[in-house]
């Protein structure tokens, strides 16, 4: 699993989502969490991190910029392209989840989710990733 002292981005326009996404992160022993209420502030905040941002959890539909459209930009971007990218989101159709696994992103978690299935997607992200 993830160094619990990984930072963590937690990309979603509802606060209410991102402090249970951060809650469940917390209660998974990540202690080194940020947050961002669309793909635009979570850009900015991956470029100016430091440390570097070493895992993104993001929302698909959000205003300004899509959780989608963040993962096509880190992955155009050397810099930034190798970041481990959790899609959490209520869109469950099979051509979304295929979209998504196009643009880059490294597993998909359909809303409402539990601690263990999120655990166990963070999971493979870090062996496909990391381990």
């Amino acid at each position: 699993m993830f160094d619990p002292s990984t930072k963590l981005l937690i990309v979603d326009d509802m606060m209410p989502i991102r402090k249970l996404v951060v809650k469940v992160c917390k209660e998974l022993g990540f202690t080194n969490l940020v947050e961002a209420s669309d793909g635009i502030q979570a850009w900015e905040q991956v470029q100016n991190s430091q440390p570097p941002i070493g895992l993104i959890i993001s929302d698909w539909n959000m205003p300004n910029c899509s959780g989608l459209d963040l993962c096509k930009r880190l992955r155009g971007d050397s810099r930034f392209g190798k970041t481990p990218f959790l899609m959490v989101t209520a869109e469950a159709e099979q051509h979304q989840v295929v979209e998504a696994l196009q643009a880059g992103v490294d597993n998909y978690v359909v809303k409402p989710f539990t601690v263990q299935i999120l655990t166990e997607k963070l999971e493979a992200i870090y062996k496909k990733r990391i381990g």
